[in-house]
């Protein structure tokens, strides 16, 4: 009578009969890679997001000063001309077709839009992985931005009291008008610009995510796999 067999050990406890370390189950290690959370420590917190957005959005509306000092300097003058009927005095255009007050709105418009590239350059720079905070900032800092150009400038720019300003230029002496954004959607053209570019930025440089399954990328020499 010959003695019972031994049965084989069990496929996952082959390295462990022979004394050896028992290797990990295939794709075990690429799991876990792909599934390990690394959100808390790839990017930064929420808090900081926050912070960094309300910079942003101070930087970014405080910069509205100088675009409403250009906007000031650089828009056309509208002439205007005083004259006495009866008692009263009365204020008209010198040139009624001119297009001056159209210049002074595109000078505007041309002005945010420049400084919407530049915001959005600037931030994505310094900011290279964004987050929607830093997207809203962008965004709600250019709209003030704009909104504290348009009242600078017109508070930097001629008298809003017309009758007073041709009572003291005299009868019939050109004088400049108040500046006036006629179009008010020239407010959004720094938000706009801003966030079109900087999603473009993003899009073509801004970071990638890592590959989840690298494993099924290569091939076992290295090559791609189909």
């Amino acid at each position: 009578m010959t003695a019972p067999l031994t049965p084989p050990p069990p496929p996952h406890e082959h390295s462990s009969y022979h004394g050896g370390p028992v290797p990990p189950p295939v794709g075990a290690h690429a799991v876990g890679t792909a599934y390990r959370p690394q959100g808390e420590q790839d990017g930064p917190g929420m808090i900081t997001e926050l912070r960094q957005a309300a910079v942003t959005v101070v930087a970014v509306a405080l910069s509205g000063a100088l675009l409403g000092v250009l906007w000031w300097w650089l828009a056309p003058s509208v002439p205007l001309i005083g004259d006495v009927v009866g008692d009263n005095w009365v204020v008209y255009l010198k040139d009624s077709e001119g297009e001056q007050a159209v210049g002074v709105d595109g000078a505007f418009t041309l002005l945010a839009v420049v400084f919407g590239v530049l915001s959005a350059l600037v931030v994505f720079l310094l900011r290279r992985r964004g987050g929607v905070p830093l997207v809203v900032a962008l965004g709600l800092g250019g709209l003030l931005g704009s909104l504290l150009a348009w009242r600078l400038g017109v508070w930097l720019g001629p008298t809003q009291d017309v009758i007073a300003h041709a009572r003291e230029v005299g009868r019939g002496v050109t004088f400049s008008a108040p500046l006036k954004l006629g179009a008010k959607g020239a407010l959004l053209a720094w938000p706009v610009a801003a966030l079109v570019v900087h999603l473009g930025l993003t899009g073509l440089f801004g970071p990638r995510d890592p590959d989840p399954y690298p494993q099924y990328q290569q091939g076992p020499y290295g090559g791609k796999s189909a």
